[in-house]
Order: C-alpha cells, then sequence, then structure tokens
C-alpha cells in the first residue's frame, strides 16, 4: 500500500470520527431540548398596576384674592381643619349695603305696625264730635220747625230747609266717624304685608352675602394630606376655582388593566394577592370591587388574518381588605396570576 492510500484512509476515519461527534452532539442538544419542553414549568403571567386615591378639591363660592394659607403640601389635616382665607372687598361692600336696606326695611315696617299718629287721631276724634254737636243742634231745630209747621205758624218750605239741614249734619257726623275709624285703624292689612314682606326680602340678601363671606375660610372636608396647592398667596381666585386638593387617608385602592382573556379570573368580590414592590415586595390581599371596559381605544388588535381575534381592555380596580402603613398612592403592584 502506497502512502497516498495510507493517509487517505486516516483522513476518512478522521472524517468520520468527527461526523459521529457532530451527531452524537446533535442527539444529545435535540434530547435535552425534548426533556426541557417536556418539563419546564410556563412561565409566570404578571401584571402590573399601581396604588390610587381618592383627592378632594377645595373651593369655593367666594370670588377674591388668597390671604393667607394654614396648611402646605404635605402637612396631615383633619375634617374641619381651616386651610386658607380668601378676602374679597366686595362682597364684605355688598354686605353693608345689604344690612342698611335691612334696616330701612325694618324702620317702615314699624312704621306702619304703629299705625296713625296720636295727633291725627285726635284731630279726627274733634272733628267726628264737632259733626256729632251740629248734629244735635240741627236736629232741635228740625223737631221744634216740624211742630211749628204742625200748628200752622210756619211754611213748608222752611220745615223743609230745616230738614234738609238735619239730613246734612248727620252725613257729617258719619263721615267723621269714618275718618275717626280709618285714623286708629291705622295702616290697611294690605299694606302690612308689604311691609313685612320687604323686610324677609332685605333679610334674604343679607343671609345671601353673608353666605358667601362664610366662604372667606375654606376649611376641610375629611381626614388626609394636602396634595398640591394651586395659587400661590395674593392671587385672585374665581368662583369655585380650585385651591388645593386634599389626598383621603384612609381611602387606597388598587388600579390595574387586563386583557379580557383574563376575565375569567377576575371577578367581583374575588380576593387576590398583589405584591408592592415600594414595600420590600410586601405582599397584600386586595379584593375586587369594579370592572369597567375602557373603550373601544384600548382594544388589543389581532395581527394576524386568521386564527387569532381582537381583545378588549378592561379595567379593575381592589381594595386591600386590611390597612397597609405607608402605602400611598403612585406605588407599583404586581399581580401573579
Amino acid at each position: 500500500m502506497s502512502t497516498n492510500d495510507t493517509n487517505n484512509n486516516a483522513e476518512a476515519r478522521a472524517n468520520r470520527s468527527l461526523l459521529l461527534t457532530v451527531l452524537i452532539i446533535l442527539a444529545v442538544v435535540a434530547v435535552v431540548a425534548v426533556i426541557g419542553f417536556c418539563f419546564m414549568n410556563k412561565p409566570a403571567e404578571y401584571v402590573e398596576g399601581q396604588v390610587e386615591g381618592t383627592t378632594v378639591r377645595i373651593s369655593g363660592k367666594l370670588p377674591g384674592r388668597v390671604i393667607e394659607f394654614f396648611a402646605h403640601e404635605g402637612d396631615t389635616v383633619h375634617a374641619g381643619d381651616t386651610l386658607v382665607r380668601i378676602h374679597s372687598s366686595v362682597a364684605e361692600a355688598q354686605l353693608t349695603q345689604a344690612l342698611a336696606m335691612q334696616d330701612v326695611a325694618r324702620q317702615q315696617n314699624r312704621k306702619v305696625d304703629a299705625g296713625t299718629r296720636k295727633q291725627i287721631v285726635q284731630g279726627a276724634y274733634d272733628l267726628w264730635q264737632q259733626a256729632k254737636a251740629a248734629a244735635s243742634i240741627t236736629k232741635k231745630t228740625y223737631d221744634r220747625m216740624e211742630r211749628l209747621y204742625n200748628e200752622g205758624v210756619i211754611t213748608e218750605q222752611k220745615r223743609d230747609e230745616a230738614k234738609a239741614a238735619y239730613d246734612a249734619a248727620v252725613a257729617g257726623e258719619n263721615a267723621a266717624k269714618s275718618q275717626y275709624d280709618l285714623a286708629v285703624a291705622g295702616a290697611q292689612s294690605e299694606d302690612k304685608q308689604s311691609a313685612a314682606a320687604m323686610v324677609e326680602a332685605a333679610t334674604g340678601n343679607v343671609d345671601q352675602v353673608q353666605a358667601l363671606l362664610d366662604d372667606a375660610f375654606l376649611t376641610s372636608p375629611c381626614d388626609g394630606v394636602i396634595d398640591q396647592v394651586y395659587p400661590q398667596p395674593g392671587e385672585l381666585v374665581m368662583l369655585g376655582a380650585p385651591i388645593m386638593s386634599v389626598l383621603k387617608s384612609d381611602d387606597r385602592y388598587i388600579v390595574f388593566n387586563v386583557r379580557e382573556e383574563l376575565l375569567n379570573d377576575l371577578t367581583m368580590g374575588k380576593k387576590i394577592r398583589v405584591m408592592v414592590p415600594a414595600l420590600g415586595k410586601k405582599e397584600i390581599d386586595a379584593e375586587i370591587f369594579y370592572i369597567r371596559d375602557m373603550g373601544s381605544y384600548a382594544t388589543w388588535r389581532a395581527t394576524k388574518t386568521t386564527g387569532s381575534w381582537d381583545s378588549r381592555t378592561f379595567e379593575i380596580k381592589a381594595r386591600p381588605t386590611e390597612k397597609v402603613e405607608n402605602l400611598r398612592p403612585g406605588m407599583s403592584i404586581v399581580y401573579n396570576k
């Protein structure tokens, strides 16, 4: 055998050994892959969300200038604590005007209730008495003329003139009596009701302006922490403009968004366990109290023409079953399905 044949046989054996080695390695990799695929665990499916809280905005009915803040961002406040003072010179001027109008209405009402002045009543009484005396004299004259007429001493005309004078005196007496009664009675009932109504209207104006000025000092409606202050001292604020916001201390909940495929395991009232990374990966229990479709804008669109479908996104809210110390809005939460 030649040297060339020997070299060729050695090279062929080396190639076969290398090929066998490669085949063995591929077989081992394939076996490991199959074993791993069969026995590996399905990766955990995480849903991430965050902690939220209820924020109450503080605003009032009084437009004016911010004078002083009694609480600042980060301060803990309680229900009823005074937070800010607003000054309005216009409202104070309106209150002064309303009080003056109320005083005028009350004075007018007292005048109506007091009735007619005593001097006027006395004058009406005197006129009535004069008319009454005149009627008495003319009656005596008429009676005398009637007797004389019956005796034939005077003519019928004289008797009639005496009768006319007597009738006129009686009418004058009645008129004077009516004037006296009117003076004693004073104003009509309609006038009294009108005066009383004017007092009520003026009082209503005072109460309305006073209600505005009551909002000069705004108080906290709940316990919480001052989350944000909007204007600076000295700035003007309009009617209903928010002055600051208070984050309620007793209201924390978790919000996360999931695709609709996960809703089968996330139902109303279900208790879930979530992890809070900011609290040293602390796990807490929470109960689902809110599920809502987020609309078409949050739909996951299918990328395949077949074999897939669009999936909508739902917002889930859950409230911790127990109070968690240092749990603050904005913290991330992780839910391991």
